[in-house]
């Protein structure tokens, strides 16, 4: 059984996607606004934490040293608490930032809203406000959650950016952002129909499932029957024919089936 969600594509490598990630929120400053990133509240928002004391570490400029970074899920808040319990099992690279003084997971700039009132508060302050921010939150496809309520502030606002760092599954609200904002489209959050004239981009490469190239290497002893499941057709039959071309290549037989279609979890 194997996964292919991300079957027809390959991931930016990290230092594109860091580049991204800050050319995208350097436009928000330009413009005054928000950026808004729906992210699942375990792995990925950790991850982006880490990202962003990287680039306000390596950054020249005021104005990014004062960049507010909200984290406004509860779950992730607390996640993310765990993850700093767990400092002596982080990998060479961090420690080699704790050492030097640094807190990847607890900087300066990190501001995490916890009660209802203070997110209706922040959610009421960046809509009206010309304050830059970065908004990490939950749920990652804006299937619900506290990002629905920026959202439903700040799509109709062209200040303001909806960035997706991860798979947004046919049928949720994150999917027709993506795919109808670029074209002036709409979307409907809970029940209400929103114009949509934030910019909305999309950095690939922070999601946890693997890109193609991935998954060919982790077929290393290749069996003699793989079931591809958690993707859409497209993905799979992509995967499906790049697996039997590397399997005629070997000379090994091998027989590649197309199992149901599900989203990112």
């Amino acid at each position: 059984m194997l996964e292919s969600t991300y079957g027809d594509r390959r991931h930016e490598d990290r230092r594109h996607r860091r580049g991204r990630l800050k050319a995208a929120i350097d436009r928000a400053l330009e413009n005054g606004g928000t950026v808004v990133i729906p992210a699942f509240s375990i792995g990925r928002t950790q991850e982006l934490l880490y990202e962003m004391e990287t680039l306000i570490h390596q950054a020249g400029s005021r104005r990014w040293r004062e960049l507010e970074i909200i984290v406004d899920s509860p779950l992730a808040a607390r996640f993310t608490a765990v993850y700093r319990e767990l400092k002596p099992w982080w990998d060479a690279e961090a420690h080699a930032r704790l050492k030097a003084g640094r807190h990847p997971l607890s900087f300066e700039n990190l501001y995490t809203v916890s009660s209802h009132e203070e997110h209706e508060r922040t959610v009421a302050y960046l809509a009206e406000s010309h304050r830059p921010a970065v908004v990490i939150a939950a749920s990652g496809m804006v299937s619900g959650g506290r990002v629905v309520n920026y959202l439903t502030r700040m799509l109709g606002d062209p200040r303001h950016c909806v960035l997706f760092t991860g798979y947004q599954g046919a049928g949720t609200p994150g999917r027709d952002i993506q795919r109808y904002g670029p074209k002036g489209g709409w979307v409907e959050l809970d029940g209400e129909r929103i114009d949509i004239r934030a910019r909305v981009e999309t950095v690939s490469g922070y999601s946890a499932h693997a890109d193609q190239h991935d998954l060919l290497n982790f077929v290393r002893r290749p069996p003699r029957h793989i079931r591809l499941v958690h993707g859409e057709r497209d993905a799979q039959q992509a995967l499906r024919e790049v697996l039997l071309a590397w399997a005629a290549e070997q000379g090994h037989e091998l027989t590649v089936t197309l199992g149901v279609e599900l989203g990112d979890g």
